[in-house]
């Protein structure tokens, strides 16, 4: 039981973290994010509450649901604030953050075509 529940647990977190991922990328990237990774997310993480609903008191499934969002929540923060702290020219970073968009959908257009 307790390693369903930490798969449960990994699978609210894996999927969180690619929705909460959704909102870093500009408009190019973010609609291809949307389309082909954010739904897919969305759709695994209300089947991943449904399962623990079902397979776990209602309190279980609903503290790991909430010990998702913020868990994931706060990552994204700490590396943020991390990240901003190192690189401190902001051109700089927008160069970076173009460069990361740019390479994804490269990779999100490679892997549906090739």
């Amino acid at each position: 039981m307790v390693f369903k529940y930490i798969g449960f647990i990994f699978t609210l977190l894996w999927a969180y973290t690619f929705i909460r991922a959704q909102g870093i990328f500009g408009k190019k990237a973010g609609i291809l994010f949307t389309i082909f990774i954010s739904k897919i997310s969305w759709i695994t993480f209300i089947i991943a509450c449904y399962y623990g609903i079902k397979n776990f008191s209602f309190y279980y499934a609903l503290g790991g649901i909430a010990f998702s969002i913020i868990a994931v929540h706060l990552v994204f923060n700490k590396l943020a604030t991390y990240i901003k702290d190192k690189i401190n020219d902001d051109e700089k970073l927008l160069k970076i953050k173009t460069v990361a968009e740019y390479l994804i959908i490269t990779l999100i257009v490679y892997y549906i075509f090739i």
